[in-house]
């Protein structure tokens, strides 16, 4: 059985929104994207990327990476990305997918997901993919939280945990502070 293990940047008010770059994700006139950019380092992902995962994506995660992961030269991690396995949850999108080793989850994700979580394989990362975790969340699917909890307060964006979500009880099973002032807190559903 496959584990799922949600790797997610955060700041300290809980915003997940557009970490990456300005225009990332411009939804509800949000003006902070590329918020974690100035924090990161290897640091972050030691231990996360480098062990064998298949990637499991939202669309919208899915087509902003296939934007701009298959041709960046400059990156440890495009290579990492493009080799992966990727899982990608849409109802919405049509077979073939552009980006290489690309899989489409069609129909309700909640239950394709639940399906190939019971087949053999690696991990099923989730980068980003903000509405699919939630949605697996309502359904008890991750059995992993690594958060990077970025020294920010944003003030506004999208939140990872929202008032409407959820209940779920976690239990801490290691923390690690970075150079940049990251906290990497990886917690599992007690």
């Amino acid at each position: 059985m496959r584990k799922i293990v949600v790797f997610m940047s955060l700041t300290l008010d809980g915003v997940m929104q557009a970490p990456g770059r300005a225009d990332e994700d411009r939804r509800g006139g949000f003006e902070h994207g590329g918020w974690a950019t100035p924090y990161a380092t290897m640091e972050t992902t030691e231990g996360n990327m480098a062990n064998p995962n298949d990637l499991l994506l939202g669309r919208r995660t899915y087509e902003d990476f296939y934007s701009v992961w298959p041709n960046r030269t400059d990156n440890p991690f495009t290579e990492v990305l493009n080799n992966a396995q990727k899982y990608v949850a849409s109802t919405t999108l049509e077979e073939p997918l552009p980006w290489s080793n690309s899989t489409l989850l069609k129909g309700d994700a909640t239950k394709t997901v639940a399906r190939l979580k019971e087949e053999p394989g690696n991990s099923l990362l989730i980068l980003g993919s903000g509405e699919l975790v939630q949605a697996l969340m309502r359904h008890n699917l991750v059995d992993k939280y690594v958060l990077l909890i970025h020294p920010l307060i944003l003030g506004s964006g999208r939140h990872l945990f929202t008032e409407d979500g959820t209940f779920a009880a976690l239990r801490l099973v290691s923390t690690k502070n970075t150079s940049a002032g990251i906290v990497v807190a990886t917690y599992e559903p007690d």
